[in-house]
Formats: structure tokens, sequence, C-alpha cells
């Protein structure tokens, strides 16, 4: 495994279309009609509901008078139920019991646009899952049927040739690995191997500690649990865990590995090393089932359409968030990710502005992260060409970029009483909108100096009307390894020339 961890490698693209609503919702429009081959653990999600008043006399358990039932795919069953709710055209190759459970497995195949094709197998068992729920939500028990066990050689053959036969007209592959037996033995490796022959990019949801069977996939897209067992390295920090996903790229010759951390978001390592981070996009986490399921499908779909990865990540990332907040085995639609990722946008503005202790808590995390911080400031009274075009050079030069804004007493003493002509809650407003802004923060003092004391970025930005010497907090961020970044002025525009070309209107008219 790869050993240390090299703060210097910890990048994050600084993709524009990462923060463009627009752009992503063009990736989600190629969704529809994508065929994608699915390969793996189908299995029977069943819920029963019941009411819960008493303790059995028997033993110190509830007793649960079921009122209801529900049945849904799950496993490998449930990625084919999110890529068929996202449009996608897919072909699903499992294998199934000869019994009830595997007829059930038909049935619900059925009912969606979908072409399966279904080894039953007279050795095996169709996997269910009964998950016991009182009436109110509260999960109380599951309790499984399931074969784990490898394919026998003829029905392992007749996978293989369905998976063949379906490869060529598949865009992208699924192994939706639950452990099974589908995926074990010689299957798994053989369908990378021809998938990467026809490169066609194959996502792996994978199972277990040995991923050697995975070698040469596209990415791999283990929860931290499985990123811990699969390495036997520590993931219980952000540096930890990217330790272990790059020694997991390298060792099983991946192009790279997704970890999804839950209420933590999702980390990608690649096989370069670089590293990209995404927040959680949802609020409230009402049930997790099935939400690697989600993940591994929009993220196929994604790279499909030939998104990069990490825009692919973030459209995922959005997918979980809306299954996460439903109960059971639920699934996204196109709409859904796009109504996540505006509200997700409208929020984060509000969640930008912070105060000082705030924005040096943030930056803490940021630095844990391995990310480099840049710091700038300003009036930023009125938004004019020349400050966005400051701001975007600022976060050209760092990973995550902070925004202080001298507050209105602090603009009076400096500009005079006249000033400023828009409050420091609508400057702040104004400025956490801006996607090149990572966090917005006030100071009241006449100089940021306080402020850059107690954040220590790495970067600090200023115009080039300013020199080496004269920029504030300069001396001091060079002193601990930092560097100063003069930005290019953007000539003809400032924030006074404009307040004077207003005045001059004003009485013409």
């Amino acid at each position: 495994m790869t050993s240390g961890y090299d703060r210097k490698d910890m990048t994050t693209a600084s993709d524009p279309a990462l923060d463009d609503l627009a752009a992503l919702t063009v990736v989600l429009g190629k969704f529809h009609g994508r065929r994608i081959l699915c390969v793996g653990d189908v299995m029977v999600d069943r819920s029963i509901y019941g009411e819960v008043k008493r303790i059995s006399p028997e033993a110190p358990v509830p007793v649960v008078r079921i009122t209801r039932e529900t049945s849904e795919l799950g496993g490998a069953g449930n990625v084919v139920r999110n890529l068929a709710a996202l449009g996608a055209s897919c072909a699903f190759v499992a294998a199934i019991g000869d019994d009830p459970a595997g007829r059930e497995v038909s049935n619900l195949l059925a009912k969606l646009p979908v072409e399966p094709y279904l080894r039953v197998s007279r050795q095996r068992e169709t996997t269910i899952k009964n998950r016991f729920f009182s009436l109110d939500g509260h999960h109380l028990l599951r309790a499984d049927r399931e074969t784990r066990l490898p394919l026998a050689p003829d029905d392992a053959a007749d996978v293989m040739r369905a998976v063949t036969s379906e490869l060529l007209r598949a865009e992208a592959v699924i192994l939706s690995d639950y452990g099974k037996g589908v995926l074990s033995g010689d299957i798994a490796q053989a369908v990378i191997a021809a998938a990467k022959a026809q490169r066609k990019p194959v996502i792996v949801d994978p199972k277990g500690a040995d991923y050697g069977r995975y070698v040469g996939a596209t990415v791999l897209t283990p929860n931290r649990a499985e990123l811990a067992e699969a390495t036997g390295l520590p993931v219980d920090t952000s540096e930890n865990l990217v330790t272990a996903a790059r020694g997991l790229c390298r060792d099983v010759g991946v192009g790279a590995v997704l970890v999804t951390r839950s209420g933590e978001g999702m980390t990608l390592v690649t096989a370069d090393g670089t590293v990209h981070h995404q927040p959680a996009q949802t609020r409230e986490i009402a049930d997790v089932t099935g939400a690697g399921d989600t993940v591994a499908a929009t993220l196929t779909l994604a790279l499909a359409c030939n998104a990069p990865l990490p825009v692919a990540m973030h459209i995922a990332n959005a997918a979980a968030g809306v299954v996460v907040g439903r109960h059971g085995t639920a699934v996204a639609s196109v709409q859904d990710i796009i109504t996540t990722l505006r509200q997700t946008g409208l929020a984060s503005v509000d969640q930008k502005v912070v105060d000082r202790s705030e924005a040096v808590a943030r930056v803490v995390a940021w630095r844990r992260a391995g990310l480099k911080v840049g710091f700038t400031n300003g009036c930023f009274d009125l938004l004019h060409p020349g400050h966005v075009s400051l701001l975007r050079q600022a976060r050209a030069a760092c990973d995550r970029l902070v925004v202080a804004l001298n507050s209105d007493a602090s603009v009076k003493r400096l500009k005079g009483e006249s000033r400023p002509v828009q409050t420091e809650a609508a400057r702040a407003a104004v400025m956490a909108s801006l996607a090149s802004a990572d966090l917005v923060t006030i100071f009241s003092e006449d100089t940021p100096l306080a402020l850059i004391e107690a954040l220590r970025p790495d970067v600090l930005v200023k115009g080039a009307d300013y020199t080496r010497a004269t920029v504030v907090g300069g001396d001091l961020v060079e002193g601990y390894g930092g560097r100063i970044v003069l930005a290019e002025l953007v000539p003809s525009f400032s924030t006074t020339a404009t307040i004077t070309a207003l005045k001059g209107a004003r009485s013409i008219s």
C-alpha cells in the first residue's frame, strides 16, 4: 500500500462545470436511451410493516402485528431500477434460483423497460432480504435468505455468453457485487477484460476483501467500511482515507476510486493522485439503503455521456442525496437530481457567509483535507468586471477561496460617509452567489491583517496595482511558506468611477 500522505498532491479541479447547473443539466439530458449493461447479484428487498404495542411474554422482543408488505428489486436489481428511472436502456445479466423468489424477481423486472437475462440455477436460492419496520418507520429486524457460493461452471459459462452478446450494444458496464457469487471466480475479471477490449468503461460496486478480481476497472465505488476492509488501512480521517484509496488505485490497477462517505459526501481519488471532495447534498437522512446502487447507476450513465469524472461524481452525489432522504430502496429521476442541484446551489449561498470563528473552522477542515486555501479582500461595493476577473484569477490559484469584505463602518472610514452604496449584508449575498467564492466573511478593522493571521491562507491574492511589499499580510504569509499572487487588472473599471458616472447622469437628467 502507499505510504505517507503528500499534501501537495491533494488537489481539486477548478472545472466551472462543477458549479454550473446548466452544464450539469446538459449531461443529465443525455441520459435518456443510453445503453448500459449491468451484471451482478439480484435479490428481493421485502419491507414488512407492522403495529408494535407490546413485548412478547416468551422473550424480550417486540410483537409485530403485520399490516403491510412491499417488495422491490434489490442488490443489482436496484441498480437496474435506478437506470430505468434515469431513462437508460438497460441489459441485465444475473442468476436466480428455481424458487418463488426467483419468479418474483422475473415479475418485478417485467414491469421495467429492461432486457433481462436471468440464469435459473437449481443449485441456488434467490436472495431475499426481509426488513421489519414499525408503522412509524423504526427498523426492527432484518432476516436474510441467500446462497453465498460461486456459480456452478455451467451457470458461469451461460452468464458469460449473455455478457458477451449484450456487451456489443452497451456503452458502459456496471458490476454490482453483493458477494452472493455471480461475480466470484473469474467472471468479474472476464467481464472487465472483454469491456476493456471494446473500450467500454467498467464501474464496479465492490464487495469483500479481495479486490484482485476487479483489476483494470475504470472506477471502484466502495463505501468507507468497504475501503477499510479491502486495504486493511485506517480511514477515520480524510488524510487516511485518501491514502487508502491511492493505495487501492495502484495495487488494483484501476482508473479511480470513488469513496462514498454517507453524511460526509464523497471523495474521488484518481490514478494520477488527484483528489476531489464533494459534501453530502441532503440535510436529513431517512434511509441509506440502496444509495450505493444509485451512485453506481448515475455515475455510469454520466461517464457513458463522456462527462469528466468530477462532473459525474457531482451528479451521482446529488442523486444519492435524493434517495437517502426517502425510506426504503428508493430511486432518483433526472428531474429529482436537477431539483436537488438547484436547491443545493441556493442553499450554498447562505452557507457561504460566515463569521470569523466559523471561517477559521472551515479553513482548518479544508486544510486537513489537503486543500490549498486562498484569500482576497476588498470592499466590493458595486461588483464590476474588474472584480469578477480578480476573483476568477484568485480561485484559479487555489482549491478554496475565502473572500473577506470590509464592514460598512470600515468602508465609511476608508471611502467616506457616502459609502458603501450597498450594505455589508447585500455585498456578502452577491459575493456568495459567485462560483469563484467558496467562503465569505466580513471584517471590521481597516485592514484584514488580523483575519489573515487567524486563517493563515496558503495564497494571498490582490490586484496588480499593489506590489508584493504593499500587500497587507504579505510578509506574514510568505514567512510561513505561502505565496502572494498579483492578479492582472481589467482596465477602465472601478466602483468610484461608476458612482461618479451615475451622479453625472442624474445631474443631467
